[in-house]
């Protein structure tokens, strides 16, 4: 259930939101990261995920994310579960006015990213990092590279 612009502002206001991130890896053990087009984190480079929205099952709201995010259908059981986080922002998706609290549940996945149809809703454009790079760079968000710290 998707709540209505006013209802979710009082939201992000009040609680933590909770969101599933997805951390894909291809057999080389590159990483596939997105450079954000929203707020919060907008142009960092950072993993596919979402958040799990009202009255939604976790294993849908995976496979939903999995759509959404990555563009293929995939299941929980495709991808191994590394731990659950916390992201902090200043701003929220509402501007700079507003704070962002995320309880995060990061999975792992191993894909073919070549073969992947990469939707371009949230992610201006998609690139395959390896971990040192990501690990250096100033553009990669931090909230991501503690994945790999």
């Amino acid at each position: 259930m998707r709540l209505d612009l006013n209802t979710f502002k009082l939201v992000v206001e009040s609680t933590p939101l909770i969101s599933i991130d997805l951390i894909v890896t291809n057999s080389e053990g590159q990483v596939l990261l997105g450079e954000r087009t929203n707020r919060p984190a907008q142009g960092y480079w950072f993993v596919p995920g979402g958040r799990i929205l009202k009255n939604e099952i976790f294993e849908e709201a995976f496979k939903r994310l999995t759509i959404v995010e990555l563009g293929v259908e995939l299941e929980l059981a495709d991808a191994s579960f590394l731990g659950v986080y916390e992201h902090h922002y200043a701003d929220s998706f509402l501007g700079d006015d507003l704070s962002t609290h995320y309880v995060v549940l990061a999975y792992r996945l191993v894909l073919d990213v070549d073969n992947l149809d990469l939707p371009s809703e949230q992610h201006d454009s998609y690139r395959l990092w390896g971990i040192e790079e990501l690990l250096d760079s100033k553009v990669v968000h931090q909230n991501t590279k503690d994945y790999f710290c």
